[in-house]
């Protein structure tokens, strides 16, 4: 797999241990499931939180944050978190705080 070790352990520990969290190889990193619905994940190049289109713009305005497009098309409700996101705490937070808020409204899986 090729993804930052580091950054995986990194969203691992922001996660906390959650009966509700497992984690899934996709995207060539891998995915963190709550409930069974994909809430964020490493990749090659960082790091991605689904925060839904209704926070989309929000997480939008934090530093390091944009649009994610692994096949060159923008997915929507989907973030790709960089390295100055990445290495800030507050931003960190913040992505996972609306990734959790959107995807606690999907049903489970």
């Amino acid at each position: 797999m090729a993804y930052d070790n580091g950054l995986y352990e990194l969203l691992k520990d922001d996660l906390g241990d959650r009966p509700d969290m497992s984690e899934k190889k996709m995207f060539g990193g891998i995915a963190f499931m709550l409930n069974g619905n994909m809430l964020c994940g490493v990749h090659k190049n960082g790091a991605m939180y689904r925060v839904g289109k209704t926070h989309e713009a929000k997480a939008l305005s934090l530093p390091g944050a944009r649009k994610m497009d692994f096949t060159g098309r923008p997915m929507g409700g989907f973030i790709d978190a960089g390295e100055e996101a990445m290495s800030d705490d507050g931003t960190r937070a913040e992505l996972l705080r609306l990734s959790i808020d959107f995807v606690t409204t999907l049903p489970a899986k």
